[in-house]
């Protein structure tokens, strides 16, 4: 009885090995493991409610993934993957702007800073808000349209020190990238990268991923300036269960 007890005790210490995997343009290959990967398969405080290892082959999306009405894109961005050098994120939360929206930049018309969102479906459109923070969007629809999804929220995949570096923040905390000029900030980007095409290898890329099992929706943030009915319009998406949302979360429902 002794020795059982013993043997017992010292079965619940021990602990699996961590299997190392990286991502790349091909595949993901779970079996082989890689000193310079990011990703870890083991438990972390605030895990994405997303595997990589069911994601068995990261592409990128083609243009025409694209190329529909904003409101449809936006749900089907959530548990895609943002991709820029080493640093890899996947999309938790976004919001749809269309056109004839009293809160899309598009209502402007066509200016030196809002010409990408009427460009096809796929390229990036980057701005500056308040002067502070980058906010990135992908252009949706067709080519003139005026309209973008926002990326507001994102859990982190790879490259980890790039993304606490960019932000200045040393956590693995959702607080690192639940926020829109967060995810900008995380990725390294300016102004510059407006009107970057998303579909093509290099610089930033969206690549394709698993589907949420389930979503939240609500009205869109800090619109306040808006028509009433685009305030109120449940355009804001985000993958439920997951702590990797920015705030407000209370006005989030089940759809």
């Amino acid at each position: 009885m002794k020795r059982t007890r013993r043997f017992k005790r010292v079965a619940a210490k021990s602990k699996p090995k961590p299997v190392l995997i990286r991502i790349d343009d091909a595949e993901t290959r779970p079996s082989q493991r890689f000193e310079s990967a990011a990703v870890r398969a083991k438990p972390e405080p605030n895990p994405s409610p997303f595997s990589v290892l069911s994601a068995h082959k990261m592409t990128i999306l083609p243009s025409s993934f694209f190329q529909i009405d904003a409101l449809d894109l936006a749900p089907r961005l959530l548990g895609k993957f943002l991709r820029r050098d080493d640093v890899v994120l996947q999309i938790t939360e976004v919001e749809a702007y269309r056109p004839n929206d009293s809160a899309c930049h598009g209502r402007f018309g066509i200016t030196a800073r809002t010409a990408p969102v009427f460009g096809a479906g796929g390229h990036a459109y980057v701005y500056l808000c308040y002067g502070l923070h980058i906010m990135l969007n992908v252009v949706a629809d067709k080519e003139g349209v005026g309209a973008a999804v926002l990326i507001r929220s994102c859990a982190p995949i790879s490259g980890l020190e790039s993304i606490q570096q960019r932000r200045g923040q040393k956590t693995d905390k959702p607080v690192l990238l639940t926020g829109p000029g967060k995810v900008g900030q995380a990725l390294g980007l300016s102004t510059e990268w407006s009107n970057h095409p998303l579909y093509t290898p290099g610089g930033l890329e969206i690549l394709d991923g698993p589907e949420p099992e389930k979503m939240l929706i609500g009205p869109r943030v800090g619109i306040e300036n808006a028509l009433p009915e685009h305030v109120n319009a449940l355009w804001r998406f985000a993958v439920a269960g997951t702590p990797w949302i920015s705030a407000p979360k209370n006005t989030l429902r089940s759809p």
